[in-house]
């Protein structure tokens, strides 16, 4: 807005009186206190220009048509001063030639004689030069303010130009400078007010979702932008939107999708990024966007992103399309009925479609190695069910009839073979986890016999018929299913001919050929009757790969087939497969081979492999954990990228932790197999419960516990719940004694162990829960569980609670829970979501001493608690009755959690004082027995309830002092210096009774 004339300064007098009447806003411009001459006639042109003012004196074209750049032979111009200059550069400003005001200008602040005048002249440029440079770069006032900084001209112009370059923050600044410099100015005055009213505005307009989601697209989409960092931080922003449901839904019915779309469009992989995430986020837990996008993006579009070169973006495309998948399985889980079920999609189809297109994935040429494992981790985790309580598996059975064949294409992948499919690694395992998780979701024996004949049906369409090339096919696609399904590939192995060319190609020339035989040869030693044939027939083979080969990878390969071999006796110290000393020979060089760095890593996992199979004997397992070097190594090895080698590093340490189950024998029944000349096992010296917490006590200072916090935290298939479960119990092996820890908490033990408690096989999830239990009974919940964490606890304790499982784990859970209730109102308020109360009295009627004192213990901490405080008033129920019976036990430590639980209970419900002397004809006696125990909480715990029963009914006073209550009470009121809590409380008990008028004080007023 400008400002009022009135508040203008005079016109200075000039000798061209007829000038300033034609041109009478001139001098307005002149004084720099004319806002519309500035910034109402066009803008500078945006932030991308990039021209410094150095640049803009040099600007061609009408610049050099200034005053007197007359045409050829015109006679030369008059020499002009500096007013002439400035004069004419204002006046080729208002007839809005911009570019031809800039030199006139320049020529008259270059004509400039210095202080005071160049501030005044460096005040009056901008009107031109905002018109040009960009960037919020106006020289003139900016000079004007560094050579005086109380230029009220300078400051009030380059707010206009701040104020037109959006740097509104920076315009008020100057805006309150030029008030406080001239506080009854009104034209600043209200140019600040006017400013600020649109920076209200600006802020309103950018909170709004729809300019937000405006311009990060445009930013995103415009290919001229090169500043990365504001792509990025556009990126960001709009994933971060897509993830909240307003702004979600904004995205969506704004155009979004179609804008995303032209996002992936780009080619560009931050873009394709910040596309992808994008739309994980719109399709996150909505069915009907779901569907929508599908419909728009198209599934071979969708599939196809995941076989694409880069890793990230193949990465992102497999988010969205779990995503995609959890959302529209989310609607089959859900029962409509009635009008809803007319109007909610069937989302099957969709799902159906999806699959097939991923199944396609994973033979096809063009698709990337990392795609290929991506597309089968996300199979793994979408076609089986979650759980085996959902009857419907239909899913599971046409992915087998449309897509096994495409699996087992993977899994045989032989690498070095001509026309192969790309894979990595990690690809067979995954394509092994698969079949496994397909074959265990099948449901009968007629389902489980087709899936065996497919199998068999292509093992034997690749061994017969298509040379050596289709053998080593076939072989590696039986290693592929013992690593998996390994009863179907037991089946595989019998087919004539199998087992056969195994042992023959173990003696071919070609190291592709030796590879895919030893593996196979290693996989099919599993069954003890296979291995007892492959002992007889391949031992001499292998010893004769290991020592003539050239090749480290092959050598390997056939010493861990030596190490699988030689343990077949397990933990059996009489059974011994080979000679004394061959196990510690093989282990030694498995240590040699894990520690060179020199070996790649996957040659170096397969060392790992033997020492899983060879620490069966206690004497490999004394030798490795002294082995630091070894340790350490194997420890890298399982935080590394190549996580198929986790299973055997749990399996390593199982067997060092001794914490596989052992059940000791009844004596009876070893003599009566002594008698009958049966084998007995035996146990090894060294697996004597001292030799075991020794080698753990070691494994925690190599790093045990990081290792196993890494190896928790992958997210790749190959961490199946068979090798969560050997993780849960080496954790609780590690926590066996309570000196270790604390150790583990402060590694990230405990943060570890909550997922493992929750998912899993159900003996995993029982043993972590167990560790849980342990690390809570001992260590400060909110130490070893800050924050949110202590609430994750609760649930895998409350399981322990169960009647399936094992009395110590009932026992420890409840300590654990006793101490959890004793924290916060919030922590038993989810042991009662939880529905751990009634398991708790439950145990409070257990046989067993520990138990019952335990949930007693438990429910004296859950009575603060009012909805449990309700409970003990319900009519027909035992729970005080057990309580008050419980106070007159023989065990001390139940009296004083029972009698403390009674003392909380009469003091914030009075009615359960009546409750009291009803249940039982003994009470007087059990509070007299508590008020006359030597234990001194025994005593204050028994006055507290005679203190809360006479306070709540004046008949029930009566009573107590009819008996020998009254001289006990006068008795333990003088003990004030030995008992002083116990004194305190018979003292108001007796004021209680002189107040009723039962008693009557003494003489002396005691």
């Amino acid at each position: 807005m400008p400002p009022k004339a009135a508040c203008l300064p005079p016109l200075r007098a000039t000798a061209d009186a007829a000038h300033l009447a034609c041109r009478p806003r001139h001098d307005l411009a002149c004084s720099g206190l004319e806002p519309s001459l500035s910034v109402t006639n066009g803008s500078c042109g945006g932030s991308g220009c990039g021209r410094d003012w150095a640049a803009v004196q040099e600007l061609p074209g009408s610049a050099h048509r200034a005053l007197g750049s007359a045409g050829p032979g015109a006679p030369a111009p008059p020499t002009l001063g500096r007013r002439d200059w400035r004069q004419e550069g204002n006046r080729l400003f208002q007839a809005g030639d911009y570019a031809a005001a800039l030199p006139p200008n320049t020529r008259a602040w270059s004509l400039c004689a210095g202080p005071p005048e160049a501030p005044v002249l460096h005040a009056t440029g901008p009107p031109a030069t905002l018109k040009l440079v960009s960037g919020g770069r106006a020289p003139g006032p900016w000079r004007a303010i560094e050579a005086d900084g109380h230029d009220v001209k300078a400051l009030f112009r380059r707010s206009q130009a701040l104020q037109k370059l959006g740097r509104l923050d920076q315009a008020v600044y100057d805006l309150r400078r030029c008030v406080s410099l001239e506080p009854r100015n009104k034209a600043f005055q209200e140019a600040l007010h006017d400013l600020g009213s649109s920076m209200q505005e600006k802020m309103k307009f950018m909170s709004c979702t729809d300019s937000k989601v405006e311009q990060m697209f445009q930013i995103l989409l415009d290919p001229k932008e090169t500043d990365t960092d504001k792509k990025q931080k556009a990126a960001q922003n709009l994933i971060v939107l897509a993830r909240e449901e307003a702004g979600a839904e904004k995205i969506f019915q704004s155009d979004g999708v179609r804008l995303l779309l032209r996002m992936l469009d780009t080619g560009r992989e931050d873009v394709m990024l910040a596309a992808l995430r994008t739309l994980a986020g719109l399709c996150s837990g909505h069915r009907s966007r779901t569907m929508a996008i599908l419909a728009e993006l198209g599934a071979p579009r969708v599939s196809a992103m995941l076989g694409v070169e880069h890793k990230q973006v193949s990465l992102a495309a497999c988010n969205l399309l779990q995503v995609m998948f959890d959302a529209l399985k989310e609607g089959l889980q859900r029962d409509f009925r009635g009008k809803e079920e007319a109007l909610v999609l069937d989302p099957s189809k969709e799902l159906k479609l999806l699959i097939g297109h991923l199944l396609e994935m994973l033979n096809r040429e063009g698709t990337s190695a990392h795609g290929r494992d991506n597309t089968l981790n996300l199979l793994i985790k979408v076609v089986p069910r979650k759980s085996l309580r959902d009857p419907n598996n239909s899913l599971t059975l046409w992915v087998i009839d449309q897509g096994l064949k495409k699996i087992l294409e993977v899994g045989g992948t032989v690498c070095e073979a001509p026309d192969s499919l790309t894979v990595t690694e990690n690809s067979r395992m995954s394509a092994a986890i698969l079949l496994s998780r397909l074959y265990s979701d099948l449901k009968c024996d007629a389902e489980r016999e087709n899936f065996h004949r497919l199998c068999e049906d292509y093992v034997r369409s690749w061994f017969e018929g298509h040379g050596l090339a289709g053998k080593l096919r076939a072989i590696q696609t039986a290693s592929c299913l013992l690593q998996g399904p390994s009863e179907a590939g037991n089946q595989v192995l019998e087919l004539e001919g199998i087992m056969e060319s195994v042992l023959a190609l173990c003696a071919s020339v070609r190291e592709v050929d030796q590879l895919v035989a030893v593996e196979a040869l290693i996989h099919a030693a599993d069954k003890a009757k296979r291995a007892s044939f492959i002992t007889a027939n391949g031992v001499t083979l292998l010893k004769n790969i290991y020592k003539c080969s050239g090749r480290d990878s092959i050598r390997i390969r056939a010493l861990v087939g030596l190490c699988k071999l030689g343990s077949a006796g397990g933990t059996d110290f009489s059974m011994k497969q080979f000679a004394e000393g061959s196990t510690l020979k093989l282990a030694k060089q498995c240590r040699k081979w894990l520690c060179n760095e020199a070996i790649d890593a996957g040659t170096r996992r397969w060392a790992v492999e033997g020492l899983a199979y060879l620490t069966f004997d206690a004497d490999v397992k004394e030798e490795f954990v002294e082995d630091k070097a070894a340790v350490q190594a194997m420890f890298q090895l399982a935080k590394s990228e190549d996580r198929s080698v986790l299973f055997a590093v749990a399996s390593t340490l199982v067997n060092c932790t001794n914490s596989y189950d052992h059940k000791e024998p009844d004596p009876q029944m070893l003599e009566l197999a002594k008698y009958a000349k049966q084998h007995v096992p035996e146990r090894h010296p060294k697996d004597e419960p001292g030799c075991v917490r020794r080698r753990v006590r070691k494994l925690l200072a190599a790093g045990v516990v990081s290792a196993l916090t890494c190896m928790v935290k992958s997210e790749n298939p190959v961490l199946t719940n068979s090798c969560r479960e050997l993780i849960s119990r080496v954790f609780l092996a590690v926590v066996e004694e309570a000196a270790d820890r604390g150790s583990v908490v402060a590694q990230g033990g405990g943060k570890a162990l909550i997922p493992l408690s929750l998912e899993g096989t159900e003996v995993g999830q029982a043993k972590a829960a167990q560790a849980l239990a342990k690390i809570t009974i001992t260590s400060n919940p909110d130490m070893a569980f800050p924050g949110e964490r202590i609430y994750e606890v609760v649930r895998p304790l409350v399981s322990l609670l169960h009647l399936h499982r094992t009395g110590l784990e009932n026992f420890e859970g409840l300590m654990a829970l006793t101490n959890l209730a004793g924290i916060s109102e919030r922590l038993r308020q989810k042991i009662l979501k939880e529905k751990a109360v009634p398991m708790i009295e439950g145990y409070m009627f257990e046989e067993h001493e520990l138990l019952r004192l335990a949930a007693t213990e438990c429910m004296c901490n859950m009575a603060m608690s009012t909805e449990v405080q309700e409970l003990f008033l319900a009519e027909g129920s035992d729970r005080l009755k057990l309580l008050v019976l419980y106070s007159g036990e023989d065990d001390e430590k139940l009296r004083r959690a029972a009698s403390g639980t009674l003392a909380m209970l009469t003091s914030v419900l009075p009615q359960i004082c009546g409750k009291v002397t009803q249940v039982t004809a003994h009470w007087l006696e059990i509070l007299q027995a508590l008020l006359l125990s030597p234990n001194v909480e025994l005593q204050h715990r028994g006055t507290v309830i005679v203190l809360n029963m006479m306070a709540a009914d004046r008949e029930i006073a009566a009573k107590l002092m009819e008996s020998e209550m009254l001289e006990i009470l006068s008795v333990l009121a003088k003990e004030e210096r030995n008992k002083p809590r116990v004194a305190q409380a018979a003292k108001e008990c007796l004021a209680q009774a002189v107040a009723y008028g039962l008693i009557k004080p003494n003489v002396n007023g005691e």
